[in-house]
């Protein structure tokens, strides 16, 4: 089914409704929460693991080769975006990693990270997951503002296939935040608001990150590298490390298989 009809609405619209589903996802993985007390730690590492894949493909596939395509067909030496965007990304998610209050999942309050707090640990935990869904919610913004500039069908086949595949690694994330609380004497309905709690930054994040390339074009190179950096930086920070958790590591790493090869599927299909 052709997506042209989409090309008719304004691009930050688009980036609204886009990471509004986003978030739905993490609000549908958080009610599991309904379902469930606890979860598998198998199970976890293999969510964990495909959405580290997700993150990954989506880096490259939908966010620095457009970028580089973009930075050559503008005259700029393609390279150059791509390095500088990446690495700024990197450094923006260190900044915010050792600022921002926040716990990896599996670990006691002692080993917080960012600036040091008294906030409870449920808080640490949401506020761990949250990191995660900034640089998302940037990705899918700045995709779907690139439309302002480039019209392109096969720019906004990938914008949809990044949406889809962050909205289809959200829903184990919302999972991952929510049981966890439960079993931490949390009520359900407590526990499920949390978990989609940590998914509302994404909105907000997608509606900046269009406004941003539609207000300075030749930033949109550099902001699709910036928001590649971010979320790999997640990756290799939290997402690995938390999917490494306990023996079962071969599972975390079939997950990241699975979730390179659907959002490369995805990205190539639409696209």
């Amino acid at each position: 089914m052709s997506l042209d009809w989409l090309l008719e609405y304004d691009p930050v619209l688009l980036a609204l409704f886009a990471t509004l589903f986003t978030w739905f996802m993490t609000a549908l993985g958080s009610g599991m929460v309904f379902f469930f007390k606890t979860i598998n730690q198998k199970v976890l590492n293999s969510m964990l693991g495909f959405a580290a894949g997700v993150m990954i493909a989506a880096s490259f596939w939908s966010l620095l080769n457009p970028a580089i395509i973009m930075a050559e067909k503008s005259g700029v030496t393609p390279w150059v975006p791509a390095v500088v965007g990446f690495l700024a990304g990197g450094g923006f998610l260190f900044l915010i990693d050792k600022t921002l209050p926040h716990l990896h999942m599996g670990l006691s309050v002692d080993k917080a990270e960012g600036i040091k707090t008294t906030w409870q640990r449920s808080v640490l935990l949401v506020l761990s997951i949250t990191l995660h869904n900034i640089p998302e919610g940037l990705a899918v913004g700045v995709a779907f503002g690139a439309l302002a500039h480039n019209p392109d069908a096969g720019l906004l086949a990938g914008a949809v296939a990044l949406a889809i595949g962050i909205g289809l690694q959200n829903f184990p994330e919302g999972a991952a935040v929510s049981i966890p609380l439960r079993r931490e004497k949390f009520s359900r309905l407590k526990a499920f608001n949390y978990g989609q709690m940590s998914g509302i930054v994404e909105p907000i994040a997608g509606v900046v990150g269009a406004l941003l390339v539609l207000t300075i074009t030749p930033l949109l190179p550099y902001a699709l590298s910036f928001a590649a950096g971010a979320m790999i930086f997640v990756v290799v920070e939290e997402l690995i490390p938390e999917a490494q958790t306990g023996n079962e590591t071969d599972l975390s790493t079939i997950g990241a298989m699975l979730g390179f090869t659907t959002m490369m599927l995805l990205d190539v299909a639409l696209g």
